[in-house]
């Protein structure tokens, strides 16, 4: 059963089906809509974890976007995070425990996840950041939240991804990496999208991080 809360951007909340703080925040890719990952919480069929998934705030073809194609990112990068910074205080502030927390990001939701996530103030559970990629790897590990860095990231890509390189991602996580910021990257034999063998690994990831 899925329902909404009343909050700054559209979204879908599925609450968990035992009484629980924990929650996972999704942010999908450019042009799709919190609609296009209501298949997650069933396939992680994770009973004690709320999720809410999030529509961008930016129209974009029939669906959102999170922000402007390049080379016009950064505006909508920063008005996106401080959007999200608003909801989280708020779902942080009230109901649910960061700690406990989630933040999952695929393409464009994988950016923010980085971009926002990294420098949010409070530390989550985990971090999962699929198929995107960062925006300034060198300016995030010098505005990031320092206790971030040894916090859990996990971070996959498909060596055929044909929107966007799998060789940039590995790069930018590498720099991040010799930054000091402890990342798993994980690579698989897929284009843009989510396959069976990266879904399998992603929930046993968080069962392990919960």
């Amino acid at each position: 059963m899925s329902t909404h809360l009343d909050l700054a951007l559209n979204n879908i909340f599925i609450p968990s089906k035992t009484p629980s703080k924990k929650l996972m925040i999704i942010l999908h890719g450019r042009g799709d809509s919190s609609a296009g990952f209501t298949f997650l919480p069933s396939y992680l069929n994770l009973d004690e974890i709320n999720y809410l998934l999030l529509d961008a705030p930016y129209e974009y073809f029939g669906g959102c976007s999170w922000y402007d194609l390049a080379p016009h990112q950064e505006e909508g990068i920063k008005r996106s995070s401080e959007i999200l910074r608003d909801i989280l205080d708020e779902l942080f502030e009230a109901q649910f425990s960061a700690e406990e927390s989630f933040l999952f990001g695929f393409s464009q939701g994988s950016l923010l996840t980085f971009e926002f996530g990294a420098r949010y103030k409070k530390k989550l559970a985990g971090y999962l950041a699929i198929s995107g990629y960062i925006y300034n790897p060198t300016l995030l590990l010098e505005e990031m939240n320092p206790e971030l860095k040894t916090a859990n990231w996990l971070c996959t890509h498909g060596t055929s991804d044909d929107v966007l390189p799998y060789a940039n991602s590995e790069a930018q996580v590498k720099t991040l990496q010799e930054g000091g910021f402890d990342i798993a990257f994980k690579s698989y034999d897929k284009a843009h999208t989510l396959v069976e063998e990266e879904l399998s690994m992603i929930k046993t990831w968080i069962k392990d991080k919960s």
